[in-house]
């Protein structure tokens, strides 16, 4: 999957690195492997902009981080 990164964020960190403005224009691959450097243990979602984030959804436990993009990568087609 190929996409633009235009947020990158993680919540409840406690000192740890919390942001990572570097990835911003990567493919969506090549940002988890920056995070997961970084943070090993995070879990990655990754969101459509504009989403809304559900409070019940995994994605609001400390080791979440949301990768944003809007880019379609391949043409749409049925079938």
């Amino acid at each position: 999957m190929s996409a633009s990164i235009y947020m990158v964020e993680e919540e409840g960190a406690g000192g740890s690195k919390n942001s990572w403005p570097e990835v911003v224009g990567l493919s969506v691959e090549e940002a988890k492997q920056v995070i997961l450097k970084d943070r090993p243990g995070a879990d990655i979602f990754v969101l459509p902009i504009g989403s809304k984030e559900d409070k019940d959804h995994d994605s609001n436990k400390p080791n979440c981080v949301r990768i944003f993009v809007d880019t379609v990568a391949v043409t749409p087609r049925i079938g």
